[in-house]
């Protein structure tokens, strides 16, 4: 099969819209994690952005949706000498991280005086450390929590909802408790209360689904995900991250690339940065294996998740 140039397949994306993500494993055209290439230096590079013109089993009924969320308000869009996204290659995490929001037009884009922040990283299990490419790394999250403060944000709270473990023991394994509130920011339980049944307008399978509510909400969403092969998925990353924030997750693995675009829709973060200083080549999405990890010292940023998504296949 002919594969698209990627400045082809992210016009042809925006013109069809995020709903037009079909059934089908999620990036299933995506290149394995060991077949790419990467050349980090010991000072960030920043790779020319890729500019674009605009930002399985039968679905069974879902029930009436009772509350219809507010519109997060859109990200601007790039202006002369911002980019559509960046890619950034170096040593250190906290670095590139800062290079890749910089090349953005800097986190003041994304983040206004008095603004309450969600960071969403992938904290998905407490059974390994961030060295094992399960878990986000703690740099970049900690990196973007400064970031955000040093924009006037009022509060950053970082959240997600772990499978394996409780969230108090995942966010002490990973590092990313401790780096978080050494940057100021807040660690926060995903609490069960707090989920509510919300109509997604534009979504092809699902119309409505449980999602957390701050995640909606909040005036600023970051999407922190880490590149990494998965079992169902074949690659997980922005997108699929953001199930984190939703209910009933073994539902959504049924259908699950058409259910992941659906609840991209409804969340649309307002900027996805992917970490990708580790990556997780096989065994996942929990790992346990260090043979199993690629260091690749690169950090993705775009205000598109679908673009950062692309952007790794």
């Amino acid at each position: 099969m002919q594969r698209l140039p990627r400045r082809e397949f992210l016009r042809t994306l925006s013109l069809l819209g995020l709903g037009a993500l079909t059934a089908g494993p999620l990036s299933s055209g995506c290149a394995s994690g060991d077949q790419r290439r990467t050349a980090p230096v010991d000072v960030p590079t920043v790779v020319p952005p890729v500019h674009s013109s605009t930002a399985g089993a039968p679905a069974g009924p879902t029930p009436t949706a009772t509350v219809v969320s507010p519109a997060r308000e859109r990200t601007p869009a790039p202006t002369a000498g911002q980019a559509y996204l960046s890619v950034v290659h170096g040593f250190s995490p906290a670095e590139i991280t800062r290079a890749a929001i910089a090349a953005l037009g800097g986190m003041g884009r994304f983040v206004k005086p008095g603004q309450e922040v969600i960071i969403k990283p992938n904290i998905c299990v407490a059974y390994h450390s961030f060295e094992y490419a399960a878990t986000t790394n703690p740099e970049v999250v900690a990196t973007l929590v400064q970031l955000c403060l040093a924009e006037g944000a009022k509060r950053v709270r970082v959240m997600d909802a772990p499978f394996g473990g409780t969230a108090e023991q995942a966010y002490a394994k990973s590092g990313i408790g401790e780096a978080v509130k050494a940057a100021g920011g807040q660690m926060e339980v995903i609490s069960a209360l707090k989920f509510r049944d919300t109509a997604i307008p534009n979504g092809r399978d699902l119309k409505n689904w449980k999602v957390h509510r701050d995640l909606l909400e909040t005036d600023v969403l970051i999407d922190v995900p880490i590149a990494k092969q998965h079992d169902l998925a074949r690659l997980t990353l922005g997108m699929k991250n953001l199930m984190g924030g939703a209910t009933d997750r073994e539902r959504i693995h049924s259908n699950l690339g058409q259910r992941v675009a659906d609840l991209t829709s409804l969340m649309r973060p307002t900027l996805t940065v992917v970490d990708a200083v580790r990556i997780l080549l096989r065994n996942g999405p929990t790992g346990g294996s260090l043979n199993d990890v690629k260091k690749t010292d690169t950090i993705i940023a775009s205000h598109d998740v679908v673009a950062a998504d692309a952007q790794w296949c």
